[in-house]
């Protein structure tokens, strides 16, 4: 494995600690999405990474070097990881050109016009960061991070200050950017639809602990408990015969008749198809249609079996608790 997190703990106080004996591995070249609510852990665990933090117990190793345990501590500037910050800080007095190559080291300047074209900044070298959009000032984090051929490339929320229209677009220019650059990367965000969109691996996180890691599919269809099923989308909650099993919105399908009938609360159109809220044996659900139905008229539904979500009974608590 190229980056190793065996049993890592941080504190500040003792008695509460951050991040509870945390332990997982990436592969060379994989995107990981790290997700978590707020305050679970997710910024801290990227400080101590790069080098920022020290921790207190465990280990970091990445590429075969140990950063971090018992004995060792590698200072942040010589452990070859890139961090973009949520709002990626530029130097305002340098153009694109300067803030890229601000401290590199002669070795990586031959790298310039490769990872120049790699980001598309070609006609933006002699631009300031205030002549440039916000999705141009993120490539150009990005390019200040890669040309230094970082082992590990730390994303911080890297999205969130991006308008709606442009994000999907941005994201996929990221994803290519560090996909064609190789570059094992860890990216925290609090928005699921970019983890699907971008990571090889989800990472979840909850009070100091991982949840689940595991490829998005596998994620999103055998999540391991129900805090890691209702962040990651809707449930529905079904009661058969006094047990409780939960449906994804998708895996419903409106049919002529059925035993299981509902009354349209809301319809609204959200880009392809509409989403239906209705309330069904007591219970509100989501699902999606086709068509738009009249709120207060009759819907009828069908699911397969296989596609019940089932969980322990201790899990229940986690639905009575906001999600960030």
């Amino acid at each position: 494995m190229f980056l190793k997190i065996k049993n890592l703990e941080k504190f500040y106080k003792k008695d509460s600690p951050l991040i509870k004996s945390l332990d997982f591995s990436v592969n060379k070249g994989e995107i990981v999405s790290f997700i978590g609510e707020s305050g679970s852990g997710k910024t801290t665990f990227l400080r101590c990474l790069a080098g920022l933090d020290d921790i207190n117990d465990g280990s970091i190793e990445l590429n075969g070097k140990i950063l971090n345990d018992s004995d060792t501590f590698v200072d942040s500037h010589k452990r070859k990881i890139g961090f973009v910050f949520q709002d990626y800080p530029l130097f305002p007095h340098l153009n694109v050109i300067d803030n890229i190559t601000f401290n590199l080291n002669d070795n990586f300047q031959e790298k310039l016009k490769k990872v120049i074209d790699l980001t598309g900044l070609k006609k933006l070298i002699k631009s300031f960061p205030h002549e440039l959009s916000g999705g141009e000032q993120q490539r150009v984090s990005i390019a200040r991070a890669i040309i230094r051929e970082p082992d590990l490339l730390l994303l911080d929320e890297p999205f969130s200050n991006l308008d709606s229209n442009i994000k999907l677009q941005i994201k996929n220019e990221i994803y290519n950017i560090i996909k064609n650059a190789g570059i094992t990367t860890i990216l925290v965000t609090h928005d699921i639809k970019e983890s699907f969109a971008i990571a090889d691996k989800i990472l979840i996180f909850k009070a100091g602990v991982l949840q689940q890691y595991d490829e998005p599919f596998n994620i999103y269809c055998n999540p391991s408990n129900c805090y890691c099923a209702k962040v990651l989308g809707d449930l529905n909650l079904l009661n058969v015969n006094g047990k409780k099993f939960y449906l994804r919105p998708e895996n419903i399908n409106i049919v002529n008749f059925s035993d299981y009938k509902g009354v349209v609360e809301k319809s609204s159109f959200v880009g392809k198809e509409f989403q239906i809220s209705a309330t069904f044996f007591n219970e509100k659900w989501t699902l999606f249609a086709k068509n738009s139905f009249k709120v207060g008229c009759e819907l009828f539904v069908s699911f397969k079996e296989e596609d019940l979500i089932k969980f322990d009974s201790n899990c229940e608590n986690y639905f009575t608790q906001p999600i960030d």
